[in-house]
């Protein structure tokens, strides 16, 4: 009679979730879990990124470019994956998951507790300040080759108040989709016994995961405030004091964009720091609980 596989037994010598061999697969675990949630929403947040510079340049409508890029997309996907702006893209959001995930880590090694959840996920300091100094990083770098692929004027340094306007942009955006969904899930309303939020029982609908209805609405609120600092931000880059009409130009250009910009931020936000979060998340959740089974 056959017998069904078995997994091995763990390294001899290993001190269970503390352990060489499975520190490593933990840490495999994270960037696995952060790759794939990149690779899913780089594509929609490239087209949204290069329409929404190309629009405040003046080069062409928001529309227009982002129907051009996704027929782009379309007809030559290959051509739009290995091209820079997608690496770019790929490259910000993987290396942002890639941190949140390795801080979750990290954190999780340092219990003296031998049945912690090797899955919990943090909310502290530790976590925003590693994240946003990696996101800030690479998001400035991504913006600065962005301005000057997709912008109308000749490349030129990015201004010091473009720099800091991109990073308090960054910041509200890191904060609002790492650290304040932790802390506002577990106040939501939710069913009893389930534990689900918006349970449809006449056709069998279960409801949200409260964590994942945050992870979702917070980015997307977070635009509403974070808008107009990267609009002015690339104003400022775009026009000169010369052309720009003082404080009420560029104000009254920002106010023009601002809901339609928010809402193509949103559209990209959404699946970046929410569908992406929520994609990073559940693999990771996933993949930890075969490790955490295997080693336990």
């Amino acid at each position: 009679m056959e017998t069904a596989p078995t997994l091995p037994s763990p390294p001899l010598g290993s001190s269970g979730f503390s352990s060489a061999g499975c520190v490593a697969e933990r840490f495999a675990v994270d960037a696995v879990s952060a790759g794939t949630a990149a690779g899913l929403v780089a594509p929609l947040i490239c087209i949204i990124d290069r329409g929404i510079i190309e629009n405040a340049s003046g080069k062409r409508p928001l529309v227009e470019s982002i129907k051009s890029s996704f027929g782009e997309l379309i007809r030559k996907p290959h051509r739009f994956v290995f091209s820079r702006p997608f690496g770019l893209i790929y490259m910000l959001y993987a290396g942002t998951y890639l941190t949140a995930n390795s801080i979750d880590t990290i954190c999780s090694l340092q219990s003296t507790d031998p049945d912690a959840d090797i899955k919990a996920v943090t909310a502290g300091r530790a976590k925003f300040a590693a994240t946003t100094a990696v996101n800030m990083s690479l998001c400035l770098y991504k913006d600065r080759a962005f301005t000057r692929l997709f912008g109308t004027i000749s490349p030129r340094s990015l201004p010091l108040p473009t720099y800091l306007l991109f990073s308090a942009r960054d910041t509200l955006t890191i904060f609002f989709s790492f650290n304040l969904p932790p802390l506002l899930a577990p106040l939501l309303p939710r069913d009893q016994a389930t534990g689900m939020i918006g349970a449809i029982k006449s056709v069998g609908w279960g409801g949200w995961r409260p964590d994942t209805v945050m992870q979702i609405a917070a980015p997307a609120v977070c635009q509403i405030f974070s808008t107009p600092l990267h609009l002015l931000g690339l104003d400022l880059y775009n026009k000169s004091e010369k052309v720009a009409g003082g404080a009420r130009g560029r104000w009254s250009r920002v106010r023009k964009e601002w809901l339609k910009s928010a809402a193509a931020r949103m559209g990209r936000i959404v699946p970046a720091f929410g569908f992406g979060g929520v994609v990073n998340a559940g693999v990771r959740r996933e993949l930890l609980g075969r490790v955490q089974e295997r080693y336990r």
